[in-house]
């Protein structure tokens, strides 16, 4: 997640998370040209020697959060909040590719459609574009993620 946007990055999905999957990740979630500076992480096993390899051939500094504080990375831990009360204690997954759909499905409408309180009622994608509020025009409603959210956007007429 980037910090001043709120924007997830990357989400990946497995059942038994080890630290070659960790690495393979955060490879794909910084690609060329495209460095983190620091990264915020857990003491978790899963994060080890392949993971810091591919963070330090990035560029990109560890920080270890203290033992058994979530509260260090209350960012990660709120998008999982955020996840979990929004999306995935109301939708009943029938498998691993149903989940990885839902998520994806999700983390798009959470990059794209959804104010962030925490930046001003801003949507991430569009953080830097100016607010602009057009007060004309019919209110249209299109579902997400089977109707559990809705984006909504004003219909001007041109007359």
């Amino acid at each position: 997640m980037e910090l001043k946007t709120r924007r997830i990055v990357r989400t990946g999905i497995t059942k038994y998370p080890t630290d070659e999957w960790t690495a393979q990740q955060l490879r794909e979630a910084t690609p060329l040209g495209r460095g983190l500076k620091y990264l915020i992480r857990d003491r978790d096993k899963k994060y080890a020697t392949r993971f810091s390899v591919v963070a330090v051939g990035s560029g990109i500094k560890e920080v270890k959060t203290p033992y058994r504080t979530p509260q260090a990375n209350g960012i990660c831990e709120r998008f999982m909040g955020s996840l979990r009360r929004e999306c995935i204690d109301h939708v009943l997954i029938y498998d691993d590719k149903h989940l990885v759909r839902t998520v994806t499905e999700y983390t798009a409408y959470f990059n794209q459609e959804r104010p962030h309180q925490g930046i001003d009622q801003r949507i991430p994608d569009y953080y830097e574009a100016p607010k602009s509020k057009p007060t004309r025009g019919h209110v249209a409603s299109k579902s997400i993620l089977g109707r559990l959210h809705h984006r909504y956007s004003r219909i001007i007429h041109m007359n």
